[in-house]
């Protein structure tokens, strides 16, 4: 029988956490402070760090050692969890898309040079010499 561990539980209380991102625990609090890893709190307001906090932790240790600054950091961190979201979104409109129907392929255009108008393909691309601008429009504004 496998036991499942939970990246995202907040088990461990600040020395404990100090200790495996083999830091000072003030350290976390000034982390925590400047918004660089903001642990969960428990009753009492003490801070209860998961191990995606302490894999974050460890990921600021690395940043700064390379020389990043607080800010530094705080700026890469923004930008990969917005990346992560963004990936995220695109997956759920890939799932999105694939399950639509394929009368909606009728619904593409693509506009030439010349000014003809063309219905395109779900994944069809209009020749390689021709220059095409591509238009879209959702349903609901015929």
């Amino acid at each position: 029988m496998a036991i499942e561990f939970d990246f995202d539980q907040p088990i461990f209380v600040i020395s404990v956490a100090a200790q495996l991102a083999d830091m000072h625990p003030q350290t976390l609090r000034q982390y925590d402070r400047l918004g660089l890893v903001s642990p969960s709190r428990a009753p009492g307001k003490s801070r209860r760090y998961s191990q995606r906090d302490v894999t974050l932790l460890r990921e600021v240790q690395r940043l700064s050692h390379e020389g990043v600054s607080l800010e530094g950091i705080k700026r890469i961190l923004q930008l990969e969890n917005q990346v992560a979201a963004l990936q995220r979104r695109v997956s759920e409109l890939t799932v999105e898309l694939e399950r639509r129907p394929r009368a909606l392929d009728s619904r593409i255009f693509a506009a030439g040079t010349a000014g003809d108008v063309v219905s395109m393909a779900r994944g069809k691309r209009p020749r390689a010499r021709s220059q095409a601008l591509m238009v879209w429009r959702p349903r609901g504004t015929e």
